[in-house]
């Protein structure tokens, strides 16, 4: 999680493997230059990096998502309505990102099929980070919907920013602000249903199975997909 303490010898080794990953991406060879390049014990490397260069991936990932949070805190946001808030935030984390070579051969790494569940937690991360920065209080099903419609619009963001050449990222911002209204759109067209005299039946049996959906303990990991953990008593 972004508040858990770093070992400092794993930021030492992230520093060290970036230069490499731009040649020979999120591999071994990464992970034994970035050992070398430190002058971190191989066993202690390994203890910090059991799956080698693919945790310092997740590293550099979570990286990002913390200095994102730092911005949006840093950020004055007070005057915005609520949809340009996560659209800035979305530019922050785009913004937060000093390589974007690393990021690409990450996608790469991520889109294998061992390594996709990796990939769908970071993205969910990186959507829960922005909505509990952002002040979100909600503790019902629109807890997972938030983050899942996020979840959405952050990944094809990157992908759309990664292919993008055009001047001071204009075309990217444009595709944002584009995501979001969809985003919006999506919501007005649910609170319609949801207003609809014909379809209030529906809306209400879809209520009453959704009620006894709740937001999972906050405690490290839990609010993440695929993970679960009772809290400590």
């Amino acid at each position: 999680m972004l508040n858990a303490p770093i070992d400092p010898m794993l930021d030492q080794l992230l520093d060290a493997a970036l230069p490499h990953v731009a040649f020979d991406g999120w591999s071994p060879a990464t992970f034994d230059a970035a050992i070398k390049d430190a002058g971190v014990n191989p066993a202690h490397a390994k203890t910090l990096c059991p799956r080698g260069a693919a945790d310092l991936a997740i590293a550099f990932h979570r990286r990002g998502d913390a200095a994102m949070v730092e911005a949006i805190k840093a950020a004055d946001m007070k005057d915005m309505r609520f949809r340009d808030k996560v659209a800035h935030a979305i530019r922050l984390r785009i913004g937060a990102v000093d390589d974007k070579e690393a990021v690409r051969r990450g996608t790469a790494l991520f889109s294998l099929p061992h390594m996709a569940p990796d990939g769908a937690k970071l993205i969910w991360g990186t959507a829960d980070a922005i909505w509990n920065a952002l002040g979100d209080t909600s503790r019902d099903v629109n807890w997972y919907t938030k983050r899942l419609t996020l979840s959405g619009v952050y990944s094809s963001v990157v992908l759309f920013w990664l292919g993008d050449d055009s001047l001071d990222m204009q075309a990217t911002d444009a595709f944002i602000d584009r995501r979001i209204d969809d985003v919006m759109r999506f919501e007005k067209f649910k609170a319609q249903v949801k207003d609809n005299a014909m379809l209030k039946p529906f809306s209400a049996t879809l209520a009453r199975m959704t009620a006894g959906v709740k937001a999972p303990p906050s405690v490290p990991d839990v609010d993440l997909p695929g993970r679960w953990r009772e809290p400590n008593p």
